[in-house]
């Protein structure tokens, strides 16, 4: 029986964490698939890892795993560290401050068994997709960050930059091994990367809202450091 591993980087989500895994949990036990959610912490200030054990007890230790780190040390790095505790045979990444719904996680399965997928990544810019939350300005620079590394990489993806997606366990580790960016430009990479290696990828269209509890930040460096990504995976990869 297939197993699906979430990994879930946390950083000062608290007040998040049990909302977010409750859903998980229910739309998994409903469609009555095995699964367990990996929580990657770095070093969270607010108690996020309290409630992470609290989280164990109420569902178990074969459901949920808190595999914490010492401090704020990178999204990439934290998927290289879930990895190596999953013991599903599909991996899942998602945010844990509701950008990423759970709802959709039954969509991105049923497409990866239509066409025996390596990766279904989930897209803001097809089909039904789109971005809730976000002032014009913010739109604006998703949008072009995506259209330019479209144009420029021809990943034949149409979100890049996006951060919610079902991997094979198997290819996630080949990819992420390969995958060099950190940061805005790590989740474009390992599209592109993925393209170069001929692993298949799906879209299923979602619905990102910005962030319930906390701040996100996107300045002028993650803007700079995302276009110089882009030129050195042009000439890369």
């Amino acid at each position: 029986m297939d197993k699906y591993s979430v990994i879930l980087p946390t950083y000062n989500e608290r007040k998040n964490l049990p909302i977010i895994t409750y859903l998980i949990a229910k739309h998994f036990e409903k469609a009555g698939l095995n699964w367990e959610v990996i929580i990657v912490d770095d070093a969270s200030p607010d108690g996020t890892q309290d409630v992470a054990k609290q989280l164990i007890n109420l569902y178990g230790a074969d459901h949920i795993q808190l595999r914490a780190r010492a401090g704020k040390l990178g999204l990439g790095t934290a998927y290289i560290h879930g990895l190596q505790y999953a013991t599903g045979n599909f991996v899942i990444i998602m945010d844990a401050d509701f950008s990423h719904h759970p709802s959709s996680i039954p969509e991105f399965i049923k497409k990866q068994k239509e066409g025996d997928y390596d990766i279904v990544t989930g897209t803001r810019y097809a089909g039904d997709g789109g971005v809730y939350g976000w002032d014009l300005k913010r739109k604006l620079i998703s949008r072009g960050a995506n259209f330019l590394a479209t144009v420029v990489l021809r990943p034949h993806v149409s979100d890049l930059t996006g951060s919610f997606r079902l991997y094979k366990k198997d290819v996630l580790a080949k990819i992420i091994g390969a995958t060099k960016s950190k940061g805005y430009v790590f989740q474009m990479e390992m599209m592109v990367r993925a393209r170069a290696m001929g692993f298949t990828i799906a879209e299923v269209p979602i619905s990102f809202v910005d962030r319930l509890y906390g701040e996100s930040k996107l300045g002028g460096d993650e803007i700079i450091g995302y276009l110089k990504g882009v030129w050195n995976l042009f000439t890369s990869v």
